[in-house]
C-alpha cells in the first residue's frame, strides 16, 4: 500500500490539526470514506477530532461555519433609537443617556454608536437634502447675516453685511454694521421696506438669539423675542423662523451672503464707513439687481418690476419702528457710554451715573434726569469714538496732547515722572467740594 502522504498530499496539511479545512479537504475526506475509511481511521491519520470528520461525513460535504445568532441588548428598540438618534442630530451619547432613564438600560457608548450606525447615512442624506420650492411674488423676505474682514481707513475690521433677498424676484439689498444685535437686524429689514418700495408678507429668519428665544422642533414650539414680534406687529408682517441647523430651509438668501462676500466685498477696501456703504449702494444698483440670476434666467430688478413690486404691500407714511430707540447706559471711566458698540462721550463729572440714552436714525441724545447732557452725531460704523473735547475740560488741563489721544481713541504713552507731576490729571477743589458737601 502506498504511503498514505503519498497517495494523498493534502492529508499533509492537516498535520498537527490547527488549519482549517477548505471545501477541498472536506471533499477529500469523502473519498477515503468511499474508499471504505473509517471515521475513527480517518480522524487518527489526519489528526484531527473524529466529532469533526462524522460532522462532514453527515453533512456530505463541506458547510460552511455559521456563528450562532445572539440576541442583541438594543434589539427590540431599534425604531425608538433611531427616532432619538435622528431628534438629536447624530448625537449618540445624548441617546446612551436617555437609554438609561427612560428603558433603564446601562451600556457603553460605543454599544449605542453600532446599534446606530445604520441610521448615520440616513442622518447625512437628510442634512443634505434640498427640496427646491418657489414663493409667489411678495410672499417672502429672506434675512440673514454674513462676517467678512475689511480694510476700512486703512485698519483691519469685522464687517457684519445684513443680507435681504425677496424669494420671488431674488432681488436683494444689503446694509453693512459693526455688531449683529437687535437693532441692527430691526434697522436692515426696515431700510430694505423702503428700498423696495413695499412690505412682504412674511419674513423668513434664522435662529439667531437676538430673534429667537426658544424653537423646539419636536413640540413644533417657536418663541420670539419681544423685540421682534413688537417690530413685525407694527408693520404687520408675520415672522418665520427656519428648522434649527437647517440653513438650507433660507437657500436663497444664504447663498446671496456669499455672492455678496465673493463679488461686492473681497478685494476691496474703503477709506471710511461711508465709502463702503456708498459702494454697497452702487453694487446693489449696478451690478445686483442686473446681473442674469442662474435660476431664474433672467435680472432680479425685471422680474420684480413685472411681478412682484405689485404684489408688496406699500409702506405709504408708516413710521419708522427704528426711528427713536430709548435706552439706559452706564457712563464709564473714560467719560463715555457704548450705543451698538460706538462710544459717544458726557461730560467727565457725571462718570459712574446711569443716563438715559436717545437714538435716532441721524443722533444720539444723553440726558441725565431728562436734562440733556450731550448730542452726537451717529456712529455708523464699529468702536468708534465721538468726543467732545469740552466734555474733558479740568481733567486733561493743561495738555492738548492728552485731548488729542483721547479723540484718536490711541493710548497716552507715560511721561517721565517729573512730567506726570506738573501735568497730572487736576481737577478743581471745588468739584471736590462738591462731592463731600459744601466748603469746609
Amino acid at each position: 500500500m502506498q504511503d498514505l502522504h503519498q497517495k494523498y498530499p493534502f492529508v499533509a496539511r492537516f498535520q498537527g490539526g490547527n488549519e482549517m479545512m477548505t471545501p477541498d479537504d472536506v471533499a477529500a475526506m469523502v473519498r477515503l470514506h468511499m474508499l471504505g475509511w473509517g471515521s475513527r481511521r480517518i480522524a487518527r491519520e489526519l489528526k484531527i477530532s473524529r466529532n469533526t470528520v462524522k460532522r462532514y461525513l453527515r453533512e456530505g460535504g463541506y458547510v460552511a461555519y455559521k456563528k450562532p445568532a445572539r440576541k442583541r441588548t438594543l434589539q427590540e428598540l431599534e425604531g425608538w433609537l433611531r427616532e432619538r438618534f435622528l431628534l438629536h442630530k447624530g448625537n449618540a451619547d445624548v441617546v446612551r443617556q436617555e437609554l438609561e432613564s427612560k428603558h433603564d438600560i446601562s451600556v457603553s457608548l460605543r454599544t449605542v454608536q453600532r446599534a446606530v450606525a445604520p441610521f448615520r447615512q440616513e442622518l447625512v442624506a437628510e442634512a443634505k437634502a434640498t427640496v427646491r420650492f418657489e414663493t409667489p411674488p411678495g410672499k417672502q423676505l429672506q434675512v440673514d447675516f454674513g462676517t467678512i474682514k475689511v480694510e476700512v481707513g486703512g485698519e483691519p475690521k469685522s464687517v457684519q453685511l445684513c443680507v435681504l433677498t425677496l424669494g420671488y424676484s431674488r432681488r436683494t439689498f444689503v446694509q453693512a454694521f459693526g455688531c449683529q444685535r437687535l437693532s441692527q437686524w430691526l434697522e436692515a429689514i426696515e431700510s430694505s421696506f423702503h428700498h423696495f418700495g413695499g412690505v412682504p408678507q412674511e419674513l423668513l429668519i434664522d435662529n439667531a438669539s437676538p430673534l429667537v428665544k426658544i424653537h423646539d422642533v419636536a413640540q413644533g414650539r417657536v418663541e420670539f423675542t419681544r423685540g421682534l414680534e413688537d417690530f413685525c406687529r407694527h408693520w404687520g408682517v408675520r415672522p418665520r423662523a427656519c428648522a434649527p441647523y437647517r440653513a438650507r430651509t433660507k437657500g436663497k438668501d444664504e447663498r446671496m451672503v456669499q455672492y455678496v462676500k465673493r463679488n461686492a466685498i473681497a478685494g476691496r477696501s474703503f477709506e471710511s464707513w461711508s465709502a463702503l456703504e456708498a459702494h454697497l449702494q452702487w453694487w446693489m444698483r449696478e451690478v445686483a439687481d442686473k446681473r442674469i440670476h442662474d435660476t431664474v434666467k433672467e435680472r432680479p430688478i425685471d422680474r420684480f418690476e413685472r411681478e412682484e413690486k405689485q404684489a408688496l404691500r406699500p409702506p405709504g407714511e408708516h413710521p419708522r419702528y427704528t426711528a427713536r430707540r430709548e435706552l439706559r447706559r452706564r457712563v464709564k471711566s473714560d467719560a463715555t457710554v457704548e450705543v451698538d458698540t460706538n462710544h459717544y462721550s458726557v461730560p467727565w463729572r457725571h462718570l459712574g451715573r446711569t443716563v438715559e440714552v436717545i437714538v435716532t436714525d441721524e443722533e444720539v441724545r444723553l440726558y441725565l434726569n431728562n436734562e440733556p447732557l450731550a448730542t452726537h452725531r451717529r456712529g455708523r460704523g464699529r468702536d468708534a469714538r465721538i468726543i467732545e473735547p469740552g466734555h474733558l475740560d479740568g481733567v486733561v488741563r493743561g495738555r492738548q496732547d492728552l485731548i488729542d489721544r483721547a479723540l484718536a481713541n490711541t493710548p497716552a504713552e507715560p511721561a517721565p515722572e517729573r512730567e506726570q507731576r506738573r501735568y497730572a490729571l487736576l481737577r478743581p477743589l471745588s468739584d471736590y467740594e462738591a462731592v463731600v458737601g459744601g466748603e469746609r
